[in-house]
């Protein structure tokens, strides 16, 4: 699920790292947008929407739409297409437009 070779871009990839999505352990680079992580571990689905609770997944990429809002480390609406990934993240899939968690 990676591109691997671009004729124009090149792509620089940190360490690997571990993270948590949905309670289950996946690997990702350090600093690789979470959507690209997750995508590359076939994650399809990043939140559900409010009103329809119909799934919604990666869209524009560039951080302009909801479509990518997760629960990151506790904090909702977070636009994981435009978040780096860290060592040791949690990350949620969002129901409707989230909310704080104690």
């Amino acid at each position: 699920m990676r591109i691997q070779e671009h004729p124009i871009l090149q792509f620089k990839k940190g360490r690997v790292v571990k993270f948590q999505f949905d309670g289950k352990e996946l690997e990702g680079f350090e600093g690789e947008m979470i959507s690209s992580a997750l995508m590359a571990n076939g994650v399809k689905v990043f939140r559900h929407s409010k009103k329809l609770d119909k799934p919604r997944g990666f869209f524009c990429a560039i951080g302009r739409c909801a479509s990518c809002n997760m629960v990151v480390d506790g904090v909702p609406n977070i636009r994981v297409c435009v978040t780096g990934l860290r060592e040791g993240m949690t990350v949620q899939t969002q129901q409707g437009r989230g909310e704080v968690r104690p």
